[in-house]
């Protein structure tokens, strides 16, 4: 049974036009000026470059979960291939919040790997395998950067009047990153298996 093809001819160009090139629309490191916010321009533009550190950092913490996921091992290997995975997944919740929060204040947020990487705090792991105790202090000593740097938020928030930022750095960042490193830390303590009699 032979088909037939019908040709559409229309005089519309219905070819996507891929090769679009446009100057920005906002500058990254800048804030909408006059927007519905009852913060100013300036305290919001300072938020905004503590959020988008954060922001950063925290990519670069989400990332290393993932990397620790896929490279993980030895006799624990099971019990953390998951736990990275869950706090990665936790991770990826956090930085869509800081993220959006920039947004809210009229800012522009940090989004690109190479952007994220030359911003970051967080001293980058090798690209090879490591054991699992360097991996978990990493982890660590990524939690405590960015603990640190939501209570200099939270601070810097309050000074400012900026409630929303001061609530979710502390209740949405800090909080789960505080428990996230209490689970991978306790990974660290010398725990025998088997109690000798």
């Amino acid at each position: 049974m032979a088909v037939a093809i019908k040709k559409i001819t229309t005089d519309a160009n219905v070819a996507p036009h891929w090769h679009a090139h446009a100057k920005e629309i906002q500058k990254f490191g800048s804030v909408i000026e006059d927007m519905p916010h009852p913060l100013g321009a300036k305290a919001r533009a300072d938020m905004v470059a503590e959020l988008n550190q954060l922001l950063a950092d925290s990519i670069a913490l989400r990332d290393m979960y993932k990397k620790h996921h896929w490279q993980v091992s030895g006799p624990t290997f099971y019990q953390l291939h998951l736990l990275f995975d869950k706090h990665f997944d936790e991770q990826v919740e956090m930085v869509d919040t800081i993220a959006e929060r920039v947004q809210l204040l009229g800012g522009v947020t940090i989004a690109m790997g190479g952007d994220v990487a030359e911003t970051t705090r967080i001293p980058r792991p090798p690209r090879g395998r490591e054991e699992v105790p360097v991996q978990i202090s990493r982890l660590l000593e990524a939690h405590k950067i960015i603990i640190q740097s939501c209570l200099d938020i939270s601070e810097a928030a309050d000074k400012a009047g900026d409630q929303g930022t001061n609530d979710l750095v502390i209740s949405d960042i800090l909080r789960p990153n505080e428990l996230q490193s209490w689970f991978i830390g306790q990974h660290l303590v010398e725990m025998p298996l088997i109690l000798e009699k």
